[in-house]
């Protein structure tokens, strides 16, 4: 019975970063060898980043990334490793794994299935390979994938198990949304037992733009049970020793290529330290730690070191105010409390009473004297119309400015509060609470700000978010006693209408099906087609739900198909 050392480098690579990413991977192949691991895996697309976009038209970076490539090899001697790169050949170019033994590269397989739904774009830029492969390692058989493969039916791996592959390997740049890991357990469990051969699955991890990637690689063996998994939202190296079926057989087949590699030679393999169990993480632990980590590499990753909010004593702000905190530390952000002839005593109070249990910078910029200086300046040309909206959104956009301003000043990073159920509907401001680098909570529907913002306090041990911001009647303290609930349905009723039209397509037949009434589904519906403009000119953020807005949910601005039409509309 063969024994075969496998290790996964769970690594955090930058997008366009190819000399740092590729010190990255050299750093984990010793960590791998030192493991005594035979083979290493590391992440899809590894060397450029995922997804690297239009960067894949540079024909300059194309060059670029093949030449890191190549240099890497002789610093992963000792190894036969697993490298995600972009290879050119014949009619384009391909989103392909390098094998390197011994210093070179020894083979090279194009991903055959391209995703092209979702946040995935990639037949904009990949050709899809045509040909699975085999590694022949002594008396092992692999088969060797990249992500889409091992998602398909019909991918790779039936023809490679029926090759002779005892265990298959898959490489992934797999991101996050809430409820993943689950959908990846089940794939990979079936997947090992329908091929009777262990499954290896190496996922990145790290934050880019909008994507978290959660790492969680796992390894499945031939009966399904997961034997090995890697941390959630961080790095790891994941290393494990498979004790696999004797080669059953190696038969030449149609579309399958078999490269036999010489084994890097062994060296006595000491027996692997038990990995402590990972514990598992509720729910909302993995949300917040996801927004955690696309908060720090948004930051860090674009040269940032600070960031301002604007605290208005609400549950948005002071959720986006705690992850921050927890993402990059208290000293490296400042919370600023804007208030105006609005503003309520409590939200005062509550603002600065979070600043203070978070210990981050607390700043009062009052906006009274420059809103009565905006109203003094339109009085002639609003002569004889009453006040409305338009003056509620000029403190908003006064606010906006003054963040901006200290942005400008300061080199801080604004981080927006809107979150999914006003940016659904577009109950935010343009220029004014939308203003700002990155929206932070753009994707947790309001029922779920307060869930996440509860578990805040919980994880903490203490009211580290003050309890009045959870019981008072949301505000956006525009205008005298003004409540959210005086513009939009209560956020229960809400928050299950966009579900059912934003992210399951849903038409306002299928929506009222469901038990709620039409005219409240129907002016939702109305408020989320006519705010598309609005969120085009939003700031990216993190990807908590199965369908984002931005990179999932694409469309047109100008758009005469009204009345919520849908799957069945």
């Amino acid at each position: 019975m063969p024994n075969l050392r496998i290790a996964m480098a769970q690594i955090n690579p930058t997008v366009g970063a190819l000399a740092a990413n590729a010190d990255k991977i050299a750093l984990y192949g010793r960590k791998a060898v030192a493991k005594g691991a035979d083979i290493v895996l590391f992440p899809e697309l590894a060397i450029t980043g995922y997804p690297p976009e239009d960067l894949l038209h540079k024909s300059g970076f194309i060059d670029d990334n093949i030449a890191c490539l190549h240099r890497l090899g002789p610093r992963l001697a000792g190894i036969i490793a697993i490298v995600g790169f972009v290879d050119r050949g014949k009619g384009g170019l391909y989103n392909a794994a390098a094998v390197v033994v011994n210093g070179r590269v020894a083979a090279v397989y194009h991903k055959m299935f391209l995703p092209n739904y979702g946040v995935f774009d990639e037949e904009r830029y990949f050709k899809a390979g045509v040909r699975a492969l085999n590694l022949r390692i002594g008396g092992v058989m692999a088969g060797l994938e990249i992500c889409e493969d091992i998602w398909r039916d019909d991918g790779p791996a039936c023809v490679q198990a029926a090759g002779g592959a005892q265990v298959i390997v898959n490489i992934n740049a797999s991101p996050y949304h809430a409820g993943k890991l689950g959908v990846r357990r089940e794939l990979i469990t079936r997947r090992a037992v329908e091929c009777n051969a262990a499954v290896a699955y190496c996922n990145a991890v790290g934050g880019q733009d909008e994507l978290v990637f959660d790492g969680q690689s796992m390894i499945a063996a031939p009966d399904g049970e997961i034997i090995a998994e890697g941390r959630a939202f961080a790095e790891d190296l994941i290393v494990a020793d498979l004790r696999l079926p004797a080669l059953r057989h190696e038969r030449p087949l149609k579309g399958l290529g078999v490269v036999r590699l010489t084994p890097v030679k062994e060296v006595k393999k000491l027996p692997l330290r038990k990995r402590r169990a990972l514990k598992p993480i509720t729910h909302d632990e993995e949300i917040l730690k996801a927004l955690r980590l696309g908060v720090v590499d948004y930051v860090t990753k674009n040269g940032f070191e600070r960031v301002c909010i604007g605290l208005s004593g609400g549950i948005d702000s002071a959720l986006v105010a705690a992850i921050a905190a927890d993402a990059i530390g208290s000293a490296n952000v400042t919370g600023v409390f804007m208030p105006s002839r609005y503003t309520s005593n409590e939200s005062r109070d509550d603002a600065r009473r979070l600043a203070k249990n978070l210990g981050v910078g607390f700043m009062t910029v009052a906006i009274e004297d420059i809103f009565k200086v905006y109203l003094e300046t339109l009085a002639a040309p609003f002569k004889r119309r009453g006040a409305d909206i338009t003056e509620e959104n000029l403190q908003a956009r006064i606010r906006g400015n003054i963040l901006m301003a200290l942005s400008n000043k300061f080199g801080w990073l604004v981080l927006t509060t809107g979150n999914k159920s006003e940016m659904s509907v577009g109950y935010a401001t343009l220029y004014g609470d939308m203003a700002g680098g990155f929206a932070v909570i753009k994707d947790l529907p309001k029922t779920l700000v307060y869930e996440i913002a509860g578990a805040v306090n919980r994880l903490a041990g203490k009211a580290v978010i003050p309890e009045r911001v959870f019981t008072k009647a949301p505000t956006a303290e525009l205008r005298p006693n003004q409540t959210d609930q005086d513009t939009l349905p209560p956020y229960d009723v809400l928050d299950a209408i966009l579900k059912a039209y934003v992210e399951d397509d849903m038409s306002l037949v299928d929506i009222v099906a469901l038990g709620f009434d039409r005219g409240v589904a129907r002016r939702v519906i109305r408020m989320v087609d006519g705010s598309e403009y609005k969120r085009r000119q939003a700031p990216p953020g993190i990807k908590i739900t199965p369908r984002a807005f931005g990179k999932d949910r694409r469309m047109p601005i100008t758009n005469g198909y009204k009345n919520g039409g849908g799957k069945k509309g």
